[in-house]
């Protein structure tokens, strides 16, 4: 219950070709050298980061869902990414947190990247995902939304925190992870934000971006990154592909917010839905 082991896979896409892409995950997964729990893929990471949903999105019962059914299923592990998803007659950049019994939670991505076209081309979801495993919480988020520290803040005490064990309050997540499509010409910001959220949110932080070069010729380097709720790196990978193993440990995180409980002095929030 008090360590938790997650795999990042940062590797290159094949650009709009997903059966080549889930070819190549599979062997990554099936090659992972040591036993996980939960692994981790790129954001869209059987397309790459593509304006053409038309084309390209599936929908729930789609060839890619079943993919990670069916790799999760057999590989008994937690598998997670987005991916390009039609749902009545919208079009959403999806995570999907695929569990090895078949269940699953979504995420929609919440801040599309309009330099880009997404806003134009996709529909912004309104709801956070945190998940639970083994008594951990992992708010689930995609690349953009990096940018936005209210989005993935932690919840402060007066404001309904979660209630740990003897009923009281607590952070209400212990990690949040970023599934990315983050360009090199703009990775300063991505390890800096990282850093920040896990400062901010005394939690740990794993950001996993793809490396290599997209159908629009746009470049990225990677930099992937595990951080501790003290704002450490305990992983960085430039440029390269990478399969990185990591096992965070619950005693370390409790140790930190104990020691340094800032997180009770936070200011109240809350954050609106459009329709409200």
């Amino acid at each position: 219950m008090s360590t938790l082991t997650i795999t990042t896979l940062q590797t290159n896409l094949h650009w709009e070709d997903k059966a080549a892409n889930l070819r190549m995950l599979e062997e990554k997964i099936n090659n992972i050298p040591a036993k996980t729990e939960i692994v981790v893929l790129p954001e869209m990471f059987s397309t790459g980061f593509s304006m053409q949903p038309e084309k390209l999105a599936e929908t729930m019962d789609g060839e890619t869902v079943q993919w990670m059914k069916r790799i999760a299923a057999a590989k008994k592990i937690i598998l997670t990414g987005s991916i390009i998803i039609e749902e009545k007659e919208k079009y959403f950049n999806r995570l999907i947190w695929m569990l090895p019994n078949g269940q699953f939670g979504i995420y929609d991505k919440r801040h599309r990247f309009a330099y880009a076209g997404e806003d134009a081309h996709f529909t912004a979801g309104t709801k956070r995902l945190i998940a639970s495993v083994k008594g951990w919480k992992i708010n689930l988020l995609v690349c953009y939304d990096l940018r936005f520290p209210v989005w993935a803040r932690q919840t402060s005490p007066s404001n309904s925190l979660s209630k740990g064990e003897g009923g009281i309050a607590s952070p209400e997540y212990d990690i949040l992870i970023y599934v990315a499509n983050w360009p090199e010409r703009r990775i300063h910001a991505w390890k800096t934000l990282l850093q920040a959220r896990a400062i901010e949110n005394q939690c740990y932080v794993v950001g996993v971006n793809r490396v290599g070069s997209d159908g629009n010729n746009i470049l990225y380097s990677g930099e992937s990154m595990v951080i501790d709720p003290m704002g450490e790196a305990l992983y960085h990978k430039k440029e390269m592909e990478d399969i990185f193993t990591v096992t965070l440990d619950k005693n370390h995180l409790d140790t930190v917010r104990e020691k340094f409980p800032f997180w009770k002095d936070a200011d109240d929030f809350q954050v609106l839905n459009d329709d409200e």
